[in-house]
């Protein structure tokens, strides 16, 4: 069993940075492909970003591409998204999860844990 907890949520203006955390709690953190997916209002949840559990290999979705950098702390069983340059269009709850040896990232039916959620408000 894995319980996430995402934080680092809130409301910034357009260009403004924020540094969501997701924080692991049980065993083999290591072993997990980690994704971060988001869902805005009337929309279905999608992929953002996915770091692998093997070489930390990192995979996003075009849109924040060049924007938003995925990472892990293994030693922390934490997983991050540095989100750069947000536009409004970024607004939306976003939710960690957890693939135990996955390696379809951008799948969301594959993923075996789900935090949460936090909420990201971009104003223009």
């Amino acid at each position: 069993q894995v319980q996430l907890v995402e934080s680092g949520g809130g409301l910034v203006q357009a260009g403004d940075s924020l540094r969501l955390s997701c924080a692991a709690s049980g065993r083999d953190f290591s072993n997990y492909a980690m994704g971060w997916f988001r869902q805005a209002p009337g929309k279905e949840r999608e992929f953002v970003a996915a770091i692998s559990w093997a070489h930390s290999g990192t995979y996003y979705e075009d849109s924040v591409k060049g924007r938003f950098t995925i990472s892990r702390d293994n030693a922390k069983k934490t997983v991050y998204l540095q989100m750069n340059s947000l536009k409004p269009e970024d607004t939306a709850t976003y939710y960690c999860a957890a693939d135990y040896w996955g390696t379809t990232y951008k799948i969301i039916g594959t993923y075996d844990y789900w935090g949460q959620g936090t909420q990201v408000t971009v104003s223009s």
